[in-house]
């Protein structure tokens, strides 16, 4: 006949248990780590977002300088393309500036 003790009992219930909790710990360690990855992916990309957009306001600043400095050439003439131009990229920028504004403060309502 086979004898058990409570000691073998504990040890045999102890192990599968043990086995689920190192699993689990494992699968949460997973998570957060991929979760932390997401992050910092979403941090660069709002970085980036961030830049291109300072990139866009130089090129359009350096532009619009351009664009003044040419028309005061006297031996320039510009035609009205340049006019045209200069009016369209204030228009741009303004729009710009007043989605970002919104989002701005939209982000910081929610």
């Amino acid at each position: 006949m086979i004898q058990v003790d409570i000691e073998h009992i504990l040890i045999l219930l102890g192990i599968p248990t043990a086995l689920t909790a190192f699993f689990f710990w494992n699968l949460e360690r997973r998570i957060k780590r991929t979760e932390n990855e997401r992050r910092e992916r979403e941090k660069a990309r709002e970085e980036l977002m961030v830049s291109m957009i300072q990139t866009s306001n130089a090129a359009l600043a350096l532009s619009e300088a351009t664009a003044k400095a040419v028309q005061r050439i006297p031996d320039a003439h510009c035609n009205g393309d340049m006019h045209a131009a200069l009016e369209y990229a204030a228009k741009v920028k303004h729009s710009q500036k007043e989605f970002l504004t919104a989002k701005g403060i939209q982000a910081i309502l929610e």
